[in-house]
């Protein structure tokens, strides 16, 4: 009998391991340095509105983080920001590449259980370096069937890795925090999506729950092995 879910993708950072609770701390110091030009908030809106011009430049993950930092910074300072502020800037996306790795809670129980029972597959998105260096890390690398790091994720992106795995996008499931990222273009594409939540998200990867039957939210990743059971 053929099951109905054949696949299990999963994303990477706020799904398996933390990540984004480093950019908060990193875009706090950011507030910091420049206290004297602009408050928090209007900072935090102003740093927003240049990661979203610039994704199509630096795409997704510290490096284009840290530029659009240094551009924020030399346009609330009308271009005076001082070099040392800059080489802070710079020194934070080193240690935000630096960081060491921190698994979230069922992670690695999670994807030993579902590469026992299914085809995994790792799909997310960012520096190269970055995301090879912390799966490498992770310890969970070699349970994978395959790894797909990709410039974004949208129906297209999932089409083309699912369409490529037993049971295709039909038998297919993606597994990650973010609603705009990991759920709603694995849907579009045929697949099901499951939203795991988590307590921080960045702004851009913000978007509604699309309203379909191959649609689940979790609390938690512990809960994944129960709903692929029922699934079947």
């Amino acid at each position: 009998m053929t099951r109905n879910l054949q696949t299990i993708g999963f994303d990477a950072d706020d799904t398996l391991w933390h990540n984004e609770r480093f950019f908060k701390l990193t875009q706090a110091r950011f507030a910091e340095l420049l206290a004297d030009h602009a408050d928090c908030e209007t900072l935090d809106a102003r740093l927003l509105d240049s990661e979203r011009r610039n994704i199509g430049h630096y795409g997704f993950g510290v490096k284009g983080f840290v530029l659009s930092m240094i551009e924020t910074a030399i346009e609330v300072t009308g271009g005076k920001v001082p070099a040392s502020v800059i080489s802070e800037l710079l020194n934070a996306g080193q240690e935000l590449l630096a960081h060491p790795l921190e698994l979230l809670p069922h992670a690695e129980d999670t994807v030993r259980a579902m590469a026992e029972s299914h085809h995994i597959v790792l799909i997310t998105k960012g520096d190269l370096l970055h995301q090879e260096r912390k799966l490498a890390q992770s310890g969970l690398g070699d349970l994978f069937d395959a790894v797909e790091i990709v410039s974004d994720k949208t129906a297209q992106t999932y089409a083309r890795i699912f369409g490529a795995t037993p049971g295709g996008t039909a038998g297919a499931m993606m597994v990650g925090n973010s609603m705009k990222s990991d759920v709603v273009p694995a849907i579009e594409a045929g697949g099901w999506g499951v939203f795991v939540p988590q307590e921080l998200a960045w702004g851009l990867e913000h978007a509604d729950a699309p309203e379909s039957a191959r649609f689940r939210v979790l609390d938690d990743l512990g809960g994944l092995a129960n709903l692929v059971c029922e699934i079947g």
